[in-house]
């Protein structure tokens, strides 16, 4: 393998490590070699995620869609939640395993793109343009079960200065590595609610349909989704630490135990409506 490889696998795993992080150094125990400062290589020093959870990302910030037309943030928000996706479009590794990963739950998840909740993939490599953004979103709506949802998915790019302003607010630190030409940095997804505030990050390549959805129907207020997500989201916990929801043991047993009283009250109510028919029958009263 050559050097540029070796950093390029290097950057990749570290990225992946990363994405376990919460809360910036709070992570789940990757190698100790990628969490100590002193042997960590300079391309991954200050490189993480720390989360903004329920600030408000800056709308207001203007950006160019994939026509190349001029946009502001907030023209993607206002009316459903928002899945955003911090990646570029020429990375050779990690943010196309984001967008994969991120794909293969949307096409499991029973909402729908454009109607339910939207995608927003900004790139933060300043150097990217329209048609670059263009050519992904025909890519990954090509393989998206939905593919009349065109207007749920949108491909940003923009200036360093609109940039370096949504990284920040969303907490989601990079570096540029020189040798390499390539971009160091963590992998995840967030989600943020119609008004802008962010309210899930969803770590790592693979995100769970079920955390997904959890977080998406949480993200609305309840404006979508089914009765049966919000028992769901009574017995889980949306844990900012993982980046996933825990089963809630108290809730659940709260639940078992009222279906359980539920469950006995029925039996006791057919128990009762058979005794009565029973002995109708018997004094001749029915037939």
């Amino acid at each position: 393998m050559t050097a540029s490889g070796a950093r390029g696998v290097l950057l990749l795993l570290a990225g992946l490590a990363f994405a376990a992080a919460a809360a910036g150094q709070s992570m789940a125990p990757p190698p100790p070699e990628i969490l100590r400062a002193d042997q960590q290589p300079d391309a991954l020093k200050g490189v993480g995620i720390d989360q903004r959870l329920n600030e408000r990302l800056p709308l207001d910030l203007r950006f160019r869609d994939e026509a190349g037309r001029d946009v502001a943030l907030g023209d993607f928000f206002g009316k459903r939640p928002v899945v955003l996706a911090l990646v570029y479009y020429n990375c050779p590794m990690l943010c196309t395993q984001v967008l994969n990963g991120l794909l293969a739950s949307l096409n499991v998840v029973s909402l729908e793109a454009g109607s339910d909740f939207d995608v927003v993939a900004v790139s933060f490599d300043p150097r990217e343009t329209p048609p670059m953004a263009a050519a992904k979103k025909e890519a990954y709506l090509s393989r998206y079960q939905h593919p009349e949802a065109a207007n749920g998915w949108h491909f940003l790019t923009g200036e360093p200065g609109a940039i370096a302003a949504l990284t920040q607010a969303a907490g989601f630190r990079y570096r540029f590595d020189e040798k390499l030409g390539q971009f160091a940095h963590a992998s995840a997804v967030m989600v943020a609610t119609p008004d802008g505030r962010l309210a899930r990050y969803f770590y790592g390549i693979e995100y769970a349909p079920r955390d997904l959805r959890l977080g998406l129907v949480e993200a609305s207020n309840g404006k979508i989704g089914t009765p049966v997500d919000s028992i769901l989201l009574y017995c889980f916990h949306y844990d900012p630490t993982s980046g996933k929801y825990g089963a809630v043991v108290l809730n659940i047993m709260r639940l078992a135990g009222l279906a359980t009283v539920l469950a006995i009250a029925g039996a006791m109510i057919v128990l009762s409506r058979r005794r009565a028919r029973t002995v109708r029958h018997a004094s001749g009263g029915g037939r």
